[in-house]
């Protein structure tokens, strides 16, 4: 063995050697986008008592029973009040849901 033989470390005999590969990079990620914003509107009619109405939108929403009032007798005067703002799926889940108590619920994009 020459003199620069010896100074490099030799692997076994019959020992497998690994090659050097460079580790994957994971692809790159986008931020997750918001989802279309959807306006779940409560109409006034003249059928509900303003106690069910109050009661339906505590029960459904996670509103509080003086923010189900407040909209409530919105609705009542100028004839429609927003009652939240959601995606697609769950205002339509919550039309379904306060038009099964009988009330009129619309949906419409939030701009």
């Amino acid at each position: 063995m020459s003199e620069q033989d010896k100074s490099v470390p030799q692997p076994p005999a019959g020992a497998a050697t690994k090659s050097k590969k460079k580790p994957k990079q994971a692809p790159q990620k986008q931020p997750p986008k918001m989802m279309p914003q959807w306006k779940v509107l409560l109409h006034n009619d003249d059928v509900n008592t303003r106690e069910h109405v109050i009661k339906s939108i505590v029960e459904l929403t996670h509103l509080s029973e003086q923010d189900a009032t407040v909209r409530t007798k919105e609705a009542d005067k100028t004839g429609v009040a927003l009652i939240l703002v959601t995606h697609k799926e769950r205002a339509e889940l919550y039309r379904d849901q306060f038009q099964s108590k009988s009330l009129t619920v619309t949906i419409e994009p939030a701009e």
